[in-house]
């Protein structure tokens, strides 16, 4: 009896609560008749992306973004004409000709290590699916491929020495400017016997061997440089084995946006530590 006292004891929805409810009821009803009736088949029934997507379109921006992303002198056939020529002078800090290749992002930044391992995999895909690609594309994904590797080759091109960076990535960072106008230090980064750097090395060794497939039939003689250029990279990267992120100075130059893991020691030669 007490329990049922306590239960019927309960205050009782006000006037005001029994209006709310009310009106929400007809708003639901009111919903009911208005919007068109839908079976559940039909109510779950979303269009396939291919039906709202256009991937041939997609393929010739995902390339011509590369063009974008260009830097040296640019050529007659630059299809991204809001871009003009820059870092022409690159290399220069240390006697060597670093004009070419890739900058990173959105910054001016010439990253060796990451525009690498970005044109293996532009290799491999022109490779893998360029059968596939309209004759244009294709032709546009292999110039994309050799604006970086003779950048890459530039990077070998003294005995003993990879250069894997042009510009101060704390003074870029702290300019945000267009690469034709840029007026930051192009300080260069290198690798060599003394300080080595098998990650560096090794992917562009990658890179280059890639490549030299992507141009076997259109252009041997290109092909066999960017291989032999290849095998030199790999006997670097595995003759002086380290990785350049563990150098001081190198650390200071281009970390901790390269460096947080490189996977050296369980990834280089196969996962065998020599």
């Amino acid at each position: 009896m007490g329990e049922m006292a306590h239960a019927c004891s309960a205050p009782r929805p006000s006037p005001a609560h029994h209006l709310c409810v009310r009106i929400l009821l007809a708003y639901l009803l009111a919903a009911r008749w208005l919007v068109p009736s839908c079976s559940a088949a039909s109510f779950f029934r979303f269009p396939w992306p291919a039906e709202r997507h256009d991937y041939r379109d997609a393929l010739a921006k995902s390339i011509l973004f590369f063009e974008g992303q260009r830097s040296g002198r640019l050529p007659p056939g630059q299809r991204a004409s809001w871009r003009g020529d820059s870092g022409v002078s690159d290399g220069a800090a240390a006697g060597v000709d670093l004009e070419g290749g890739y900058y990173d992002a959105g910054d001016n930044v010439k990253f060796g290590f990451p525009m690498a391992f970005t044109t293996t995999m532009l290799a491999w895909s022109v490779i893998e699916f360029g059968d596939s690609m309209p004759r244009d594309e294709r032709r546009h994904a292999a110039a994309a491929v050799r604006w970086a590797t003779d950048y890459l080759l530039k990077t070998l091109a003294h005995p003993g020495v990879i250069f894997l960076q042009v510009g101060d990535p704390w003074k870029d960072h702290d300019c945000w400017e267009r690469p034709e106008d840029m007026d930051t230090d192009r300080t260069v980064y290198n690798v060599s016997a003394g300080r080595p750097g098998s990650d560096i090395a090794g992917e562009t060794a990658a890179a280059l061997a890639a490549a030299s497939m992507v141009f076997r039939d259109d252009d041997p003689e290109y092909a066999e440089t960017l291989l032999t250029s290849a095998r030199k990279a790999f006997e670097f990267a595995d003759t002086y084995k380290g990785a350049y992120s563990d150098d001081p100075d190198l650390r200071a130059g281009g970390c901790p946006f390269y460096c947080d893991f490189n996977g050296y020691q369980r990834q280089s030669d196969g996962g065998k530590n020599k």
